[in-house]
């Protein structure tokens, strides 16, 4: 089973990844992307999906033309964990933040 985020983790997951918010009722993040057009949206989303695919850990994800909203949590933890701290680092990097 995975564990959950200890709070001093947690606090550092927010530190290290700005724009992530808390999901209201549920111990879950979502951040939401904006790119230049659905092509672009959706390539991001293919290459998010690869590598959701090959961690096997899948995000909840909205899509509306160049718009996408993911909310990460851990099901089998039963809330945020490590697996959710990776994949935010590559969804960021694959929007292109940080660079």
């Amino acid at each position: 089973m995975v564990a959950k985020l200890t709070p001093e983790a947690r606090n550092a997951f927010f530190k290290d990844h700005p724009g992530w918010a808390e999901v209201e009722g549920r111990d879950a993040v979502k951040k939401s992307f904006a790119f230049d057009d659905f092509n672009e949206a959706w390539g991001f989303m293919t290459r998010v999906a690869l590598a959701a695919e090959k961690a096997d850990h899948h995000p909840e994800w909205f899509n509306v033309y160049n718009r996408v909203e993911i909310t990460l949590t851990t099901h089998d933890a039963g809330g945020l964990s490590e697996r959710d701290v990776s994949l935010a680092g590559f969804i960021e990097a694959a929007a292109g933040e940080g660079e």
